[in-house]
């Protein structure tokens, strides 16, 4: 991270609170708070406590929010080399990196304190040592000295599960560790999709992802690899866990059919970066809908169908 310039620009208080908003770069909240509430019907039995939903995705959309804005700061001299994230709040001058990080401050405290007092201590660790992984080990070590930074790192995103399991639980099972696999496997064709969108962008700031790295062609056979992987494991919550049934099952085919085709097509096209387009959006509904239907087959009134 670099000192960068920045310009003081005047707010009234809507474009400031708006400013600080777009630092926790909402967008992506919403995907981590699916899979931590599949989690929490999965652990239930289909049956959670309505407060306990609340204050869980409550902490972790705080506890996001913490890690991105962190991210923001780090960040902030690649963002304001790129157009692209010029006009981010930080590299555009509309909030100073002091004022960022103790909004980040805030947020990771106000998640803890939320998690450890009112649903588990368990829930409330998960979620402070995704932030911590987030900007240390993904942020600082990995993004921009290896092109493997999104498989490793794809760890952080990988702990909402197992904080929304711990919060009814109290502990980790195998089946939490599984939705945490299959996430962590699900990371890197979703992002190295949108690495090769902006392959010339990452290149631009020298920030190693692996399509600058070793180009389309080997980028297409990863994902094709790890998509390979992904969509056979989301089956195990069928068999042997046997905690879902012929609901997901249903969910999980049609959904993982369209994932192995849409992941070789792009393959097959490897510098079609419509295709590449087409492949991550799609894999943001594929693990939208996964964790839609591990919900669904959790109710009381689907619980007893296919179940091994």
């Amino acid at each position: 991270m670099i000192d960068t310039p920045f310009i003081r620009q005047n707010h009234n208080f809507g474009q400031v609170l708006q400013s600080y908003y777009q630092l926790t770069k909402p967008r992506i909240i919403p995907l981590l708070l699916i899979t931590t509430a599949a989690a929490m019907w999965l652990a239930g039995d289909g049956e959670v406590d309505p407060v306990r939903l609340i204050l869980t995705l409550l902490g972790g959309t705080l506890a996001a929010a913490s890690a991105q804005t962190l991210n923001c700061i780090y960040d902030q001299d690649i963002d304001y080399t790129m157009e692209r994230t010029r006009n981010r709040p930080i590299p555009s001058g509309r909030v100073q990196p002091r004022h960022a990080l103790i909004f980040a401050l805030f947020l990771g405290l106000a998640s803890f304190t939320i998690l450890s007092l009112w649903v588990n201590l368990l829930s409330a660790w998960l979620a402070l040592s995704g932030i911590v992984f987030y900007l240390l080990i993904y942020t600082h070590l990995l993004k921009r000295h290896t092109s493997q930074n999104i498989v490793i790192g794809g760890a952080a995103g990988s702990i909402p599960p197992l904080v929304g399991w711990a919060a009814v639980t109290g502990d980790l099972s195998l089946t939490a560790w599984m939705l945490f696999l299959m996430i962590f496997l699900w990371t890197p064709p979703h992002f190295w999709a949108l690495a090769l969108m902006l392959k010339d962008d990452y290149a631009q700031v020298k920030v190693p992802m692996l399509p600058v790295v070793v180009g389309e062609e080997q980028t297409t056979v990863q994902i094709w690899f790890y998509t390979l992987l992904v969509v056979p494991l989301s089956f195990v919550f069928i068999y042997p866990l046997g905690v879902s049934g012929v609901i997901y099952g249903v969910f999980a085919l049609f959904l993982g059919g369209i994932f192995l085709k849409k992941a070789w097509q792009l393959k097959s096209s490897p510098t079609d970066r419509v295709m590449a387009r087409s492949l991550f959006k799609f894999s943001i509904i594929y693990i939208m809908l996964l964790c839609t239907g591990l919900v669904l087959d959790s109710l009381p009134i689907f619980r007893s169908l296919g179940r091994f």
